[in-house]
Protein backbone atom coordinates (compact mmCIF):
# COMPACT_ATOMS: atom_id res chain seq x y z
CA UNK A 1 0.00 0.00 0.00
CA UNK A 2 1.16 3.20 -0.53
CA UNK A 3 1.17 6.60 1.17
CA UNK A 4 -2.12 8.17 -0.32
CA UNK A 5 -4.96 6.77 2.00
CA UNK A 6 -7.52 8.02 -0.88
CA UNK A 7 -6.03 6.12 -3.17
CA UNK A 8 -6.11 3.44 -1.73
CA UNK A 9 -9.48 3.23 -0.39
CA UNK A 10 -10.76 4.25 -3.47
CA UNK A 11 -9.07 1.52 -4.88
CA UNK A 12 -10.25 -0.81 -2.65
CA UNK A 13 -14.08 0.71 -3.22
CA UNK A 14 -13.67 -0.31 -6.89
CA UNK A 15 -12.46 -3.63 -6.30
CA UNK A 16 -14.90 -4.53 -3.94
CA UNK A 17 -17.65 -2.98 -6.68
CA UNK A 18 -16.10 -5.53 -9.16
CA UNK A 19 -16.21 -8.58 -7.04
CA UNK A 20 -19.54 -7.64 -6.00
CA UNK A 21 -19.34 -7.11 -2.23
CA UNK A 22 -21.42 -4.68 -0.21
CA UNK A 23 -19.05 -3.92 2.64
CA UNK A 24 -15.61 -3.40 3.00
CA UNK A 25 -13.09 -2.19 5.56
CA UNK A 26 -10.52 0.24 5.01
CA UNK A 27 -7.76 0.06 7.90
CA UNK A 28 -5.99 3.30 7.17
CA UNK A 29 -8.02 6.17 7.81
CA UNK A 30 -7.55 9.97 7.32
CA UNK A 31 -9.88 13.30 7.08
CA UNK A 32 -9.43 14.28 3.38
CA UNK A 33 -11.02 10.10 3.11
CA UNK A 34 -13.66 11.02 5.39
CA UNK A 35 -14.76 13.94 3.86
CA UNK A 36 -14.92 12.62 0.42
CA UNK A 37 -16.53 9.91 1.71
CA UNK A 38 -19.04 12.21 2.98
CA UNK A 39 -19.09 13.83 -0.43
CA UNK A 40 -19.70 10.01 -1.90
CA UNK A 41 -22.40 9.50 0.23
CA UNK A 42 -24.60 13.09 -0.79
CA UNK A 43 -24.17 11.83 -4.13
CA UNK A 44 -25.26 8.17 -3.31
CA UNK A 45 -22.39 6.32 -4.42
CA UNK A 46 -22.28 4.86 -0.82
CA UNK A 47 -25.02 4.28 1.32
CA UNK A 48 -23.19 4.53 4.48
CA UNK A 49 -20.22 4.55 6.49
CA UNK A 50 -19.03 3.78 10.01
CA UNK A 51 -15.60 4.76 11.97
CA UNK A 52 -14.21 2.55 14.46
CA UNK A 53 -12.38 4.88 16.65
CA UNK A 54 -10.53 2.15 18.53
CA UNK A 55 -9.40 0.02 15.69
CA UNK A 56 -8.91 3.22 13.28
CA UNK A 57 -10.89 1.79 10.89
CA UNK A 58 -13.21 2.57 8.68
CA UNK A 59 -16.75 0.28 7.60
CA UNK A 60 -17.74 1.22 4.14
CA UNK A 61 -20.90 -0.09 2.41
CA UNK A 62 -21.25 0.42 -1.47
CA UNK A 63 -24.39 2.39 -2.50
CA UNK A 64 -24.75 3.05 -6.50
CA UNK A 65 -21.24 3.25 -8.16
CA UNK A 66 -19.87 2.31 -11.31
CA UNK A 67 -16.51 3.35 -10.69
CA UNK A 68 -14.29 5.81 -8.28
CA UNK A 69 -10.31 6.77 -9.13
CA UNK A 70 -7.88 9.55 -7.36
CA UNK A 71 -6.73 11.67 -9.66
CA UNK A 72 -3.05 12.06 -9.95
CA UNK A 73 -1.30 13.81 -10.17
CA UNK A 74 -3.54 16.59 -8.53
CA UNK A 75 -3.95 19.07 -10.99
CA UNK A 76 -4.73 22.79 -9.74
CA UNK A 77 -7.21 24.24 -11.75
CA UNK A 78 -8.72 27.45 -12.16
CA UNK A 79 -12.49 28.10 -11.89
CA UNK A 80 -12.40 28.25 -15.90
CA UNK A 81 -10.31 24.68 -15.93
CA UNK A 82 -13.09 22.76 -14.26
CA UNK A 83 -14.97 22.35 -17.13
CA UNK A 84 -12.06 20.52 -19.10
CA UNK A 85 -11.00 18.71 -16.55
CA UNK A 86 -14.78 17.56 -16.14
CA UNK A 87 -15.01 16.45 -20.13
CA UNK A 88 -11.81 14.21 -19.38
CA UNK A 89 -12.32 12.66 -16.64
CA UNK A 90 -16.35 11.65 -16.21
CA UNK A 91 -18.20 9.24 -18.81
CA UNK A 92 -21.07 12.02 -19.94
CA UNK A 93 -22.55 15.47 -18.67
CA UNK A 94 -25.42 14.73 -16.59
CA UNK A 95 -23.25 11.77 -15.05
CA UNK A 96 -20.57 11.65 -12.28
CA UNK A 97 -18.62 14.00 -9.95
CA UNK A 98 -15.22 15.51 -9.79
CA UNK A 99 -14.12 15.88 -6.16
CA UNK A 100 -12.39 19.55 -5.64
CA UNK A 101 -10.09 20.96 -3.05
CA UNK A 102 -10.51 24.43 -2.36
CA UNK A 103 -10.20 26.77 0.28
CA UNK A 104 -13.64 26.53 1.89
CA UNK A 105 -12.71 23.00 2.03
CA UNK A 106 -13.85 19.73 -0.13
CA UNK A 107 -16.46 20.29 -2.43
CA UNK A 108 -18.19 18.75 -6.05
CA UNK A 109 -17.38 20.35 -9.18
CA UNK A 110 -20.82 21.47 -9.62
CA UNK A 111 -20.51 23.89 -6.47
CA UNK A 112 -16.94 25.13 -6.85
CA UNK A 113 -18.50 26.42 -10.42
CA UNK A 114 -21.22 27.88 -8.27
CA UNK A 115 -18.43 29.44 -6.00
CA UNK A 116 -15.93 30.67 -8.52
CA UNK A 117 -13.10 29.23 -6.73
CA UNK A 118 -10.55 26.68 -8.54
CA UNK A 119 -8.32 24.28 -6.30
CA UNK A 120 -6.78 20.62 -7.05
CA UNK A 121 -8.78 18.01 -7.98
CA UNK A 122 -8.38 14.89 -5.81
CA UNK A 123 -10.98 11.76 -7.26
CA UNK A 124 -13.97 11.33 -9.25
CA UNK A 125 -16.97 9.06 -8.98
CA UNK A 126 -20.01 7.95 -11.14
Amino acid sequence: MSHDTVADALNMIRNAKKARKDIIVVKRISNVLIEVLKIMKQEGAIKKYKINPKEKTLEIEIGNLMDCKSIKPRFTVDKDQIENYRRRYLPSRNMGVVIVSTNKGLMTHTEAQEEGIGGCLIAYFY
